[in-house]
């Protein structure tokens, strides 16, 4: 059976790995650049490590440790036979054999120090072979290998690394503070985003925890969906009479509605032309306005009927009262209707126009009495 995936990665592993210093001659200068991790997958030639297929170090996880490189205050150390790791428990010295303060990755090779500054003792015993080979010191991602931080580096002789099975221990101030959350297990921390969690939990049982209660949450909040659902279903299907109305019937009372609203348009209309009707008549008879203005005064009373009412009610007479022949020809004699061709007849009925206003005391010029026959009456 296929062995399930952890929920939660476990805390970094350390390792150690030795690789040979460059073939040199005796004397030689030490060298000042040394390749401390290959690239891609790599293995110990005593078969570790055992909690994973092989180390791993890409180029994306080789970029970050060199911004990481960059970004330090201090030089890494190079020491002898991991003589730091050994420093606290056995009160032993550890002095330094070099320092370096820069990474550079060379793809299909590796991750290199550069610039490395040795002691003056290391020098030698470089230059004399009396030390052939630097071991680097790093911590990896059980499972995966992947390469997670570069530690050190030790100059060392001993292939086997004698002494240094619990590295873990010994390195576990270099490495991240144990009460740091662990690094999740890729389904579960999908798990905890889908469900809405952001906080990243600090170990297995938290991360359950937190996953169970947003289950539950998600649960009830379904139940109450489901019943909200089952509510409309019966409404719609059983509707309350007293709350909805047929089709049919909502159909019918709009149609209605319209009707009304066309008819009380149609009365409202008849209604406003009656009362123009009635202003403009008042407004004869009290001689406001003549034969000739009763089209202007219907429009504009059409249009405003209060300022129409309101321009009458100030405006002063023009015809006094008893003057003007209702809409009717002033006529000839006998009450003919006068033809406006005839000169004469148009003279005689201007020259009866100035007369009749001149008795309600209006003076009128024979040219506006002539224009106002010739506009209010015809044959």
């Amino acid at each position: 059976m296929p062995v399930a995936s952890p929920l939660c990665t476990p805390p970094p592993a350390v390792a150690v790995l030795r690789s040979a210093l460059p073939d040199g001659q005796a004397g030689a200068a030490a060298p000042t650049s040394l390749r401390l991790i290959p690239a891609g997958p790599f293995r110990a030639p005593d078969g570790r490590p055992a909690d994973a297929p092989a180390w791993q170090l890409d180029g994306e996880t080789a970029a970050r440790l060199v911004a990481d490189m960059a970004a330090r205050q201090t030089a890494r150390y190079i020491d002898y036979e991991h003589a730091t790791l050994h420093a606290k428990t056995k009160g032993a010295e550890a002095p330094a054999a070099g320092w370096f303060d820069a990474l550079e990755w060379r793809p299909e090779i590796g991750l290199f120090a550069t610039g490395i500054q040795w002691t003056h003792r290391a020098a030698a015993f470089i230059r004399s072979n009396e030390y052939r080979y630097i071991s680097p010191l790093f911590s990896y991602e059980p499972g995966t290998g992947r390469v997670l931080q570069l530690l050190g580096a030790s100059l060392t002789n001993d292939p086997g690394l004698d002494g240094l099975t619990d590295l873990a221990a010994l390195a576990a101030h270099l490495l991240p503070h144990p009460q740091e959350p662990a690094h999740l297990n890729p389904t579960l921390a999908a798990l905890l985003l889908a469900l809405g969690i952001s906080e990243k939990p600090a170990d297995e049982t938290a991360a359950l925890s937190a996953a169970l209660a947003a289950a539950k949450t998600l649960q009830d909040t379904l139940a109450s969906l489901q019943t909200n659902v089952a509510a409309l279903t019966a409404q719609r299907e059983n509707p309350d009479p007293g709350k909805f109305a047929p089709l049919a019937t909502l159909t019918a009372l709009q149609s209605e509605h319209a009707a009304l609203q066309a008819q009380l348009a149609a009365l409202s209309a008849k209604a406003a032309a009656a009362e123009l009707d009635q202003v403009i008549e008042s407004a004869r008879t009290a001689g406001k306005i003549t034969p000739a203005l009763e089209s202007w005064a219907r429009n504009y009373g059409s249009k405003d009927l209060a300022g129409l009412t309101a321009y009458l009610a100030s405006a002063p007479v023009i015809v006094p009262p008893g003057t003007q022949t209702g809409g009717k020809s002033p006529g000839g004699q006998h009450g003919k209707p006068l033809d406006l061709t005839d000169a004469k007849a148009v003279a005689e009925a201007a020259l009866s126009y100035q007369t009749s206003q001149a008795k309600a005391g209006i003076t009128v010029d024979t040219v506006a009495a002539v224009a106002h026959i010739m506009t209010t009456t015809g044959a």
